[in-house]
């Protein structure tokens, strides 16, 4: 399914007022979520793959509604661990999609080991889209954050 296809969907989910969309066609299956705001879920589960090797967990990606993605900066994990998207639970994030952001605004936390990596921002911009969920596990260089300079 294209990038083009998938903005279609999420744009008929918005104008319908529908609260959850999934498509399936062969292996590739989209399901676009409604959640707080203006803002869509999109989940692209990743194809099964053989039965000796354990699932792969779904790609989870939150994107803005009708915004362009072709010239966004990401911002990856350095290390492998836990993501966390504020400095405690019930303390507010430390960026929300929109927001403008300077290089060096923490942007995320990283658990790793037990020790606490503050992963800032690299670009100058605003955030278009948080491509990890809270307490997700990530891998060395998934991207986290998708940013749109200035």
């Amino acid at each position: 399914m294209t990038n083009e296809e998938i903005r279609e969907l999420i744009l008929l989910a918005t104008e319908t007022g529908v609260a959850e969309l999934e498509v399936q066609r062969g292996e590739n299956r989209v399901r676009i979520r409604k959640s707080f705001g203006s803002e869509a879920s999109v989940l692209i589960p990743q194809p099964v793959a053989a039965a000796a090797a354990p699932p792969a967990p779904p790609a989870k990606a939150e994107v803005p509604v009708a915004k362009e993605t072709d010239s966004l900066v990401y911002v990856k994990s350095p290390i492998v661990g836990t993501y966390y998207d504020s400095s405690s639970p019930g303390a507010p994030p430390f960026v929300r999609i929109g927001e403008h952001v300077m290089p060096g605004k923490v942007l995320c936390i990283i658990e790793s080991m037990k020790l606490m990596n503050e992963i800032e921002a690299d670009a100058a911009g605003v955030i278009e889209s948080k491509l990890v969920q809270n307490g997700q596990p990530v891998e060395y260089g998934e991207a986290l954050f998708g940013i749109r300079p200035f």
